[in-house]
């Protein structure tokens, strides 16, 4: 994906579902979550055995959360094999981008979203795109 792409996600995409999220601050996928909050988007955690992150309510999967909630971005935090099972969940809420963080890689899933009309941001940090390009 482009730069020009990247920043027009960036830029328009402001509702962001962090599946993998965790509640100590020194972890990649908390302070990205935090950074991303500083700068004004909603962030929608995703975790299962936590209550509240970054003072949001944290929720258990995708599914959870409510059907009026948009979500743009389903920014993951996960192992590379457990990327599937989310891309369809994030197909399912119709959410607009799957961006897989740095290291994050599984072309099947990032072709499965793309052919059911979803942008694909692989193996980049979005934290580090956004201090980049915006």
């Amino acid at each position: 994906m482009n730069d020009q792409a990247l920043e027009e996600i960036l830029k328009n995409c402001k509702t962001v579902a962090i599946v993998g999220i965790s509640p100590k601050n020194d972890r990649p996928s908390h302070r990205v979550a935090a950074f991303l909050q500083s700068k004004g988007y909603r962030i929608l955690p995703v975790r299962p055995d936590e209550e509240s992150i970054l003072g949001e309510r944290v929720y258990r999967c995708l599914s959870e959360i409510p059907k009026e909630i948009e979500i743009d971005i389903v920014d993951i935090f996960r192992k590379s094999e457990e990327v599937p099972p989310i891309v369809e969940e994030a197909i399912q809420r119709n959410a607009k981008v799957i961006w897989m963080q740095e290291g994050v890689i599984h072309p099947e899933a990032a072709q499965r979203a793309e052919k059911a009309g979803l942008r694909v941001v692989m193996d980049r940090c979005m934290k580090k795109e956004h201090q980049r390009l915006l």
